[in-house]
């Protein structure tokens, strides 16, 4: 299936829906509704279409040194798969490189792939930990992701304060000193 057939597909599924809840799609606000709501569902789960392993493969780099390296602070959007409402946040990311480092913007690339999915935050954090774990020669990778739901928001619960805090880690991470100065780099 191509694109455009794709999203026309979806876009029927959205004026069915509009209808469903006694709208009326063909009303002068909603009659482009159907495609543009197709066309962001397209945009936010585009990570679907992108090979995380190619992403980090493409930049990586030989490196003698073996000091942790943080990213942190990586904005990410999300829609959550139990309820397709987005989660919204950071994401902090640590390695220990072993011979070789990863551009850094294949970082911020990686938490997309990952979080423009159809996702729970416990298996992004995951994902994104043992991919570069996996792709990259690291002693180590850790990854906390912190974000707030709006399926935790407006509906069900309704907390409006409430934060969710993940974490995934792998290699010399399991070690608590290494942890433990990766948490004081993301306090700086």
């Amino acid at each position: 299936m191509d694109n455009k057939q794709q999203l026309e597909q979806i876009a029927e599924h959205f004026r069915a829906i509009i209808e469903l809840l006694g709208e009326d799609p063909n009303r002068e606000g909603l009659v482009k509704t159907p495609m543009r709501a197709a066309k962001a569902m397209l945009e936010n789960t585009r990570g679907y279409n992108l090979n995380a392993t190619d992403i980090v493969r493409s930049a990586i780099f030989e490196h003698p040194g073996s000091q942790m390296v943080v990213v942190k602070d990586v904005e990410f959007y999300s829609l959550c798969e139990h309820h397709i409402l987005p989660f919204f946040g950071t994401v902090s990311v640590g390695y220990i490189p072993d011979g070789e480092i990863v551009g850094l913007s294949k970082v911020g690339r990686i938490v997309d792939v990952f979080s423009r999915r159809l996702q729970v935050q416990e298996r992004l954090t995951r994902e994104i930990c043992c991919e570069l774990a996996q792709s990259l020669s690291a002693k180590g990778v850790i990854v906390v992701c912190e974000a707030q739901h709006l399926c935790m928001k407006m509906r069900g619960v309704e907390k409006q304060s409430s934060t969710t805090v993940t974490m995934h880690y792998t290699g010399a991470f399991e070690q608590v000193e290494y942890r433990n100065e990766f948490f004081a780099q993301l306090k700086r």
